[in-house]
């Protein structure tokens, strides 16, 4: 027995059954790819119907996003049949090829209805989103002058543009991951230190205290 066979030998029965059903010929390859192909709508369906809103994407249009995010999921967990290994269910495995698609999508369909530059800043926009208080304006104003110095001093060019992004023009983060040519993960964390650069600078200058509260 190979390792390959080996480890799937100790799956639970459908986890074991869907690679050998999908990797043989015939009506039970063509059962398995239907049934499959149905797993991945139903996921991916979800997924934008979370996330559509955001973007502004309803009816027809979100539907087909989410088909062709399942179609070409199927397409990449059938060429990648051999890199399963059991260390997961079938289709747990199966559903992060899914999700990849569908941030993918969503990613390109906003780069194709541009109305934000990426390098653009609108810092009027951020008191209405962070919901300061209007009886305080003259507080937050300093704040944000504050904030303006620390993201232009303090901060990587790369940092800078993704912080300018997400917080000052609401650009998603699969957008944003599609137009770097870069992952969730690694924008996540430019965002988070960032962050942090930021916070230090505003508490070292006494407009907020070290664990981020506003002074009052």
């Amino acid at each position: 027995m190979t390792e390959h066979a080996a480890a799937l030998a100790g799956l639970d029965a459908e986890s074991a059954d869907w690679p050998q059903a999908l990797a043989c010929t015939g009506p039970r390859r063509e059962e398995a790819l239907a049934r499959l192909h149905g797993l991945l709508v139903r996921i991916a369906r979800k997924e934008v119907a979370r996330r559509g809103p955001r973007l502004q994407i309803t009816g027809p249009e979100l539907d087909d996003l989410a088909y062709q995010a399942a179609a070409d999921a199927l397409v990449a967990i059938t060429s990648k049949l051999g890199q399963f290994r059991g260390e997961s269910r079938f289709t747990t495995w199966a559903y992060k090829f899914v999700m990849f698609e569908v941030s993918a999508k969503i990613g390109r369909h906003f780069w194709r209805h541009p109305g934000v530059r990426l390098e653009a800043e609108d810092w009027e926009r951020l008191p209405d989103r962070f919901g300061f208080d209007p009886a305080r304006e003259a507080e937050w104003r300093d704040l944000l002058v504050a904030l303006h110095r620390a993201v232009d001093q303090e901060l990587t060019a790369r940092q800078r543009r993704i912080f300018v992004a997400i917080v000052l023009n609401n650009v998603p983060l699969d957008a944003l991951v599609i137009e770097l040519a870069s992952n969730r993960n690694a924008i996540y964390q430019t965002l988070f230190d960032a962050r942090r650069k930021l916070r230090a600078a505003l508490a070292a200058d006494g407009y907020i205290d070290d664990d981020g509260w506003r002074r009052s």
